[in-house]
């Protein structure tokens, strides 16, 4: 049993087509910065798994040349997972937490079609508001962060 671990990936889309973020906990080896997660881990939180045509979810698989970085003894190789699928990645090894960021052709349709993916957050009041709701107008979002 390894350490317990959150993987943070897109999940499926509501009926606007709004991606929502689920975080699944996991059990991971982490050697140094580089962490592992079971294969059978990574098939439950994420849907992928690894046959002999590659990394595959589904009907799509994605080749993979050199299993030996992606298949260690210790699982799944997270970097290398991400790195194939070609979905940014960034992990905190001291929160115990990793984000998959969205695969390159979608974020390559989002930028073409010039529109920002919808989301929704509260305002200070504690009301919700989607981005959605304002299309067409102009919107102003300030954004801070504490680091």
């Amino acid at each position: 049993m390894g350490t317990k671990f959150t993987i943070i990936d897109d999940g499926p889309r509501d009926q606007a087509g709004t991606a929502g973020f689920r975080a699944t906990q996991v059990s991971a080896h982490i050697d140094g910065e580089r962490v592992s997660i079971p294969a059978e881990e990574i098939e439950s939180a994420l849907g992928w798994h690894l046959r002999d045509e590659g990394l595959c979810r589904g009907e799509v698989c994605m080749p993979v040349r050199e299993r030996s970085t992606l298949a260690t003894a210790n699982g799944i190789d997270l970097q290398n997972f991400a790195r194939i699928l070609d979905r940014p990645l960034a992990i905190d090894i001291a929160e115990r937490a990793a984000v998959l960021g969205t695969d390159a052709g979608t974020r390559r349709g989002r930028l073409e079609t010039l529109e920002a993916p919808d989301f929704e957050l509260p305002d200070l009041q504690g009301r919700t508001h989607r981005l959605s709701n304002h299309r067409g107008k102009k919107v102003l979002l300030i954004a801070h962060a504490s680091w």
